[in-house]
């Protein structure tokens, strides 16, 4: 072997692993498919925006401008200063039963998740299957018995009948089991155990910690889920004591709708939710990230 060999084949190597970098980085179509997904994304808020920055002609306007208006903050205020609306006290409820059920859903399928990922007791699979099957009923076929339920109780048109039949969610339970199967290893869980802490404070201190990413991204997406909800509120609840989407609907209750004033007020409804992704985005994309590794 002659010495220009030599070098030829110690160079190889740092060549495959150049170019398998530069093979790696995304090109054109990429960024173009992104791009289009990114505007495809933001078009229904700006779109939003824009009508609810006009006056009640703009949606019928053949010939509007592209470029928002000057009339957002003063159909902003109609909605807010709306007396049927009552936005304050819709704006409270809707972040109060969002807050509570988000909590509530977290902290129960992460102890339930933990029961079925790392405890070992009879029937375990077969109630796990149960409460996946669960997900397969749908909402309405429970929403005659409950309004019965609560209005033998009184709780019709109190903020409570909502909070109280979503404090659980089998999909909590099944995403948080399947990310604590792969996150702890059994291994880690005998190394506590022999070192004599009990079964709460294993879980307080290797369950919890491995959960957080997973915990994010299921508080993140109940809270966005709780306040979209608009079926079962409108239903329970009264105009005194509503959730936002149920507030907003009020806007359409006349005889003539001004869309600009109603497109304003889902702007205002939109903007907390884009402010909570804007402080818990990071915890978001880890936790989806932590979810599609472990899987």
């Amino acid at each position: 072997m002659t010495a220009t060999s030599a070098v030829v084949l110690k160079d190889a190597p740092r060549r495959l692993r150049t170019t398998r970098i530069r093979g790696a980085r995304p090109g054109f179509w990429v960024y173009a498919g992104l791009a289009v997904v990114l505007v495809a994304s933001l078009f229904p808020l700006y779109f939003s925006f824009l009508i609810g920055s006009g006056d009640s002609s703009t949606l019928r306007d053949p010939a509007r401008s592209w470029i928002p208006g000057g009339n957002f903050i003063a159909n902003a205020l109609s909605v807010v200063n709306d007396p049927a609306v009552n936005f304050w006290r819709a704006l409270w409820n809707s972040v109060w039963s969002s807050t509570v059920i988000a909590v509530s859903i977290v902290v129960f399928s992460t102890l339930a998740g933990w029961a079925f990922a790392k405890l070992r007791f009879r029937g375990g699979k077969v109630l796990l299957s149960f409460v996946v099957a669960t997900m397969a009923v749908p909402q309405q076929l429970g929403v005659v018995p409950l309004y019965i339920l609560f209005g033998e109780i009184g709780w019709t048109g109190q903020i409570g009948a909502i909070i109280i039949p979503a404090l659980t969610s089998a999909f909590g339970v099944f995403w948080m089991t399947q990310y604590l199967q792969q996150a702890v290893p059994d291994e880690l869980i005998e190394a506590a155990r022999m070192d004599g802490a009990s079964m709460i404070r294993t879980f307080w201190t290797v369950g919890v910690t491995a959960a957080r990413p997973a915990a994010a991204m299921l508080f993140l997406f109940t809270f966005v889920t709780a306040w979209n909800n608009f079926f079962w509120p409108f239903i329970v609840l009264d105009r005194q004591n509503p959730t936002l989407p149920v507030a907003l609907s009020l806007l359409q209750s006349n005889y003539f709708v001004d869309y600009s004033i109603v497109l304003a007020g889902v702007v205002l409804a939109t903007l907390p939710l884009l402010l909570l992704f804007a402080v818990a985005g990071k915890q978001l994309v880890s936790g989806i990230m932590a979810g599609a590794v472990k899987g």
